[in-house]
């Protein structure tokens, strides 16, 4: 494969200014549970590459799924980076970067492959039969196991080949409990790039989340209002990533004047105690990267250090155009589609305050538990927590539902007053929409954190 792309990218020499390829052979296997019994099972093969070509600014991009249409493919990039960079007549930008020779795999603590499919759907029965047989309001069950292993071939023309192994499991097991017209909705996730043992031994996990959901039939819904607001490790995932790791981006914070203003490097954004980054660096987490899709190698990015906007995140084009360094956060979902400026564990670092120094001197707030989504609109955000304690006079109180996070993520970074000494990593399934490429694999660890004024929807 090495000679076979080395090979097609001497046919470039001379045409472009840049080319590349990638190749990938992918073996997915989705699993799906829903209600009492077994769903769906799909095997399926992503097997094919691409050719991406720069001349004078402008791009060309061809995918093909046969190598014997390689060198068809790597001609038609080219033809159609040539005319873009004749309308265009600007200079081809790239970042430099070392050029590499590498092969990776990962260091398995379970490979997949050496579990068969029956056995993973025994495992998952048996948390289906568990969900359903817990409790009378549990109403349905919804389990989904999504598993990727990739073989992934990079090369470009300024010599580098890299060879990456890559594997991505996510696991969603989740349990509806209803009655009357109240349904709530609780989730235990699971994830990891290094071995099926993610999704073994969840028993006490599943238990926990059916008696929750169970307990919140009955739980009132949460008075709206502006609270104190303390969020566990998996809403602070969700907000740093979802609020503000998408406006670290640098591909929409070039094109965009309004979002490069407000993302001006050397702005305060928060206090002394706030530290968020960015890295691939985490071996079991689903955002672990050795190598981006531009073959640059990952780190960790910190983009906002001491409270100060420190770094974005950067494709070699848009370090190029703005005058700063590559971050290895180059990251195409599969071969059909170019690289594009991705998230891939975005992180904030852990403080020094305990839970409790937190909820000590709290006279009524909200203590928001779990992800179960929400919406960001530019600067503006709504997230939806799976459920939530009320805090009075300094400690937990009752459990309320419905809670609903609100605000502008400039403001809301600003009022983060403590950060808890308790990062956990948060990997469950699903992923990252961008540019039409979902759901893409990326990780969280976050520790609590405790945000003053939080707008909270819920009851009126």
């Amino acid at each position: 494969m090495k000679q076979l792309l080395r090979k097609a990218l001497g046919l470039a020499v001379g045409k472009v200014d840049y080319c590349e390829i990638r190749f990938e052979e992918s073996q997915i296997l989705n699993i799906r549970f829903q209600g009492k019994g077994l769903d769906r099972i799909n095997k399926d093969v992503l097997y094919g590459g691409n050719v991406r070509a720069l001349s004078q600014g402008g791009w060309g991009f061809c995918s093909f799924n046969d190598l014997a249409d390689l060198e068809w493919a790597l001609a038609a990039a080219c033809e159609q980076a040539r005319f873009a960079g004749s309308r265009k007549q600007e200079a081809s930008r790239l970042a430099p970067v070392p050029v590499v020779e590498d092969e990776v795999r990962p260091v398995y603590t379970l490979d997949p492959r050496a579990v068969s499919v029956d056995e993973k759907v025994r495992i998952l029965t048996h948390y289906n039969d568990l969900i359903i047989g817990y409790h009378e309001a549990i109403a349905a069950s919804h389990i989904t196991y999504i598993e990727k292993v990739t073989d992934l071939h990079f090369a470009n023309s300024e010599g580098t080949y890299i060879r990456q192994e890559k594997l991505d499991i996510g696991a969603s097991l989740g349990a509806t409990a209803r009655r009357g017209g109240i349904t709530v909705q609780q989730f235990v996730g699971r994830g990891s790039s290094i071995g099926f043992d993610c999704i073994l031994g969840v028993d006490d996990d599943i238990r926990k989340a059916c008696q929750l959901a169970v307990e919140s039939l009955d739980a009132p819904q949460v008075q709206a209002g502006v609270y104190t607001t303390i969020c566990d490790p998996a809403m602070a995932g969700l907000f740093v990533h979802e609020a503000f790791g998408h406006l670290s981006e640098a591909d929409d914070i070039y094109k965009n004047p309004e979002l490069a203003k407000a993302m001006t490097l050397g702005r305060r954004l928060g206090g002394d105690i706030l530290t968020i980054y960015d890295t691939g660096e985490y071996a079991s987490g689903r955002g672990h990267l050795v190598y981006d899709d531009e073959g640059v190698a990952t780190e960790r990015t910190y983009l906002i250090k001491n409270g100060i906007l420190v770094g974005r995140l950067h494709s070699r084009e848009t370090a190029a155009v703005m005058g700063e360094k590559p971050t290895g956060s180059a990251r195409a979902i599969n071969y059909q589609f170019p690289p594009i400026c991705r998230m891939r564990s975005t992180c904030i670092a852990p403080g020094t305050s305990t839970f409790e120094d937190m909820i000590k001197d709290v006279k009524l707030g909200v203590y928001a538990v779990g992800a179960l989504g929400g919406e960001t609109n530019g600067e503006m955000f709504t997230f939806v927590a799976s459920h939530g304690y009320m805090i009075r006079d300094g400690k937990l109180a009752e459990l309320v539902r419905d809670v609903q996070l609100m605000g502008n993520v400039f403001t809301t970074l600003a009022n983060i007053d403590m950060v808890g000494n308790d990062p956990k990593p948060d990997d469950s399934a699903g992923g990252c929409g961008k540019g039409g490429q979902s759901p893409l694999a990326t990780g969280a660890v976050s520790p609590h954190i405790r945000i003053q004024n939080v707008i909270i929807g819920g009851a009126k």
